[in-house]
């Protein structure tokens, strides 16, 4: 198999069928001032199984082009975003917290 080039990057969103998007970030100095930056870039890649989530580290390789968008391929996920798992009598608990006093709207 060719070597291809590989990216690693955080997965933004998940919402496509068997696609995800994958943000790389890199570190650069600014061609004038020398001080660093950080330069991002969005990929779309393929996700034949659906395994990534938001959140999640993952590496994409490149391949053909599969559609408009899609040229990389979802090869494996290094690390899983934490899952939070919310009860429904939390969240009003959380809204009630967070919404100062005098905007609330009683029931």
């Amino acid at each position: 198999m060719k070597n291809r080039p590989e990216k690693v990057g955080l997965v933004v969103a998940a919402r496509m069928a068997k696609t995800i998007v994958v943000q790389v970030s890199r570190r650069v100095p600014h061609p004038l001032y020398r001080r660093v930056v950080t330069k991002r870039k969005k990929f779309y890649a393929h996700d034949e199984k659906g395994q990534a989530r938001p959140g999640d580290r993952v590496r994409i390789v490149e391949t053909r082009p599969l559609s408009k968008l899609k040229r990389w391929r979802l090869v494996e996920v290094i690390w899983r975003a934490a899952q939070v798992k919310i009860e429904p009598g939390e969240v009003d608990a959380v809204r009630e917290a967070v919404t100062p006093a005098e905007t609330r709207v009683e029931k």
